[in-house]
C-alpha cells in the first residue's frame, strides 16, 4: 500500500436521533482510535464528540452535520485519516489496509495468490487468500489464522505462509 493512502478508520451506518447524530461502524482499536482524529476525509469532517454505543460501535456529531435530514445523507461514508496521521507500529503490528493485497507465498517459495480480506471473530485476525483463477472456474479462497505458526514473516511486498496451512 503506497504510504499516502488515506486509511479507512470507521463507517457511517446510519443516523442516530434526530439532532444530527450518526451511528459508526469501528474499524480500528475501538473509540480511542476515533478519539485520537478531529479531522476526517481531508477535513471535509469536523469530529464534535463521540461516545460509545454499548454495541462495539459509537455515536458521532460532526460539525457539518446539523440535522437528522443531513446525518442520513452520510450514509455509507468512510472516515479517512492520512497515514502520516496513525501511532507508529511497534514490532508484530500492522493495519490491515497494508496486508490487503500483498502477495502470498509459502514458506517454500511457490505463489500462492493474493490477501484479499482479513477478518477477526473474536480469536483473532484471519487472512483470506484468493489463488489465482483457473480458466473455466471461479478463484479458489483460502483462510489462515494471523499467528506465527500460520505467517512467520510478512513485509511491504508479500505475506509468508507455512505449508502447514496452505490449502488446495
Amino acid at each position: 500500500m503506497a504510504k499516502d493512502t488515506p486509511v479507512t478508520l470507521a463507517a457511517i451506518t446510519g443516523a442516530h436521533g434526530v439532532m444530527g447524530e450518526v451511528r459508526l461502524k469501528l474499524f480500528g482499536e475501538g473509540i480511542a482510535s476515533i478519539k485520537a482524529h478531529t479531522s476526517f476525509n481531508g477535513g471535509a469532517l469536523t469530529l464534535k464528540s463521540v461516545r460509545d454505543d454499548g454495541k462495539g460501535g459509537a455515536i458521532a456529531r460532526f460539525a457539518e452535520c446539523a440535522d437528522r435530514t443531513a446525518a442520513e445523507k452520510l450514509r455509507g461514508t468512510a472516515l479517512t485519516v492520512a497515514r502520516k496521521d496513525l501511532p507508529p507500529l511497534a514490532e508484530g503490528e500492522y493495519y490491515h489496509v497494508d496486508l490487503i493485497g500483498l502477495a502470498a507465498v509459502s514458506d517454500a517459495g511457490e505463489p500462492l495468490g493474493t490477501v484479499i480480506a482479513i477478518d477477526n471473530y473474536g480469536a483473532g485476525d484471519v487472512i483470506e487468500i484468493e489463488r489465482p483463477a483457473v480458466e473455466g472456474q471461479r478463484p479458489k479462497r483460502f483462510m489462515v489464522p494471523m499467528r506465527v505458526e500460520a505467517v512467520p514473516h510478512w513485509d511491504d511486498a508479500r505475506l509468508v505462509v507455512s505449508a502447514d496451512f496452505v490449502e488446495d
